[in-house]
């Protein structure tokens, strides 16, 4: 297999994490590790406390593997990856999902954009792919968009997508005592806290990707979207509802185009596609 250090001659990788929480992902963690290791050789798995021998399938490669004793939760999964990476003095972690959704082959370009946007959060956005979303899950994910956009302060393409580049400030923000939220929900407030402190979001668009051998999402649609509507709710009473942060996330989001550029059309009037050399948002 060919290896990042092989093609990242210049270390474009250099201070940049790929991190990828795992929990029961046996049938897809081993291929999504080795393609997330083509393109980076810094690549973190967290093992969340599986018992179907996800760490097993990992022997042999040179990732980072945490484990965690027991299962947690996504949350944890991120905060040790987010621990670990500031450790080693990273600048930025890209989180993927370990269940396959998201290509390692996109990572360089959440890696390129979050270059030319260093205190932005790049997301990459899926919502525009509807012919190969989950109905149920895209009307849940539409929905959150809206509450979490209002909180934030701007629009939010995607704001349910677990592929991200977080930079070095986002992460201490996540680890720090105003981020509470647990499994899904700390994912939605990491957004919220993050636009506070100045670091909005940019989305890229990707593709779906819904591996046949993947095991069923831990996502539940109804009681996890409510989860994050009450999260959300909270944080709008205690600033007084944001009269000024709704007018602003119901404009169009700015959405990158990804490798598959003909699909973006497909966006519409939810959204701004830019060209991929856009910095006008920094």
């Amino acid at each position: 297999m060919e290896t990042a250090q092989q093609h990242d001659p210049t270390g474009v990788w250099q201070g940049v994490w790929i991190a990828i929480p795992a929990y029961q992902e046996a049938a897809t963690i081993r291929a999504l590790a080795q393609e997330a290791l083509a393109q980076s050789p810094n690549v973190i798995v967290v093992d969340d406390g599986s018992t179907d021998g996800t760490a097993e399938q990992l022997s042999g490669l040179p990732v980072t593997l945490l484990v965690h004793a027991h299962n947690r939760g996504k949350e944890a999964s991120l905060r040790t990856a987010f621990t670990h990476a500031l450790a080693q003095h990273a600048a930025c972690v890209i989180a993927m999902d370990g269940d396959g959704q998201h290509d390692p082959a996109d990572a360089p370009l959440l890696l390129a954009a979050w270059r030319r946007n260093p205190r932005r959060i790049v997301i990459g956005s899926r919502l525009h792919d509807r012919s190969q979303f989950p109905l149920a899950r895209w009307r849940a994910n539409r929905f959150a968009c809206f509450w979490i956009s209002w909180a934030a302060g701007h629009p939010i393409a995607d704001s349910q997508s677990g592929f991200r580049a977080y930079p070095a400030e986002v992460m201490r923000l996540a680890l720090g005592p105003k981020v509470r939220g647990s499994r899904f929900t700390f994912e939605s407030e990491v957004l919220i806290e993050a636009a506070r402190h100045g670091h909005s979001t940019l989305a890229l668009a990707i593709p779906g990707r819904y591996p046949a051998n993947a095991r069923r999402s831990h996502f539940r649609p109804v009681w996890d979207i409510t989860k994050i509507v009450l999260m959300v709710g909270g944080r709008l009473l205690r600033s007084g509802m944001a009269p000024v942060g709704l007018w602003r996330s119901l404009q169009p989001a700015t959405v990158l185009p990804g490798r598959k550029a003909a699909g973006v059309s497909a966006i519409g009037a939810a959204a701004h596609v830019l060209p991929a050399r856009d910095t006008s948002l920094q």
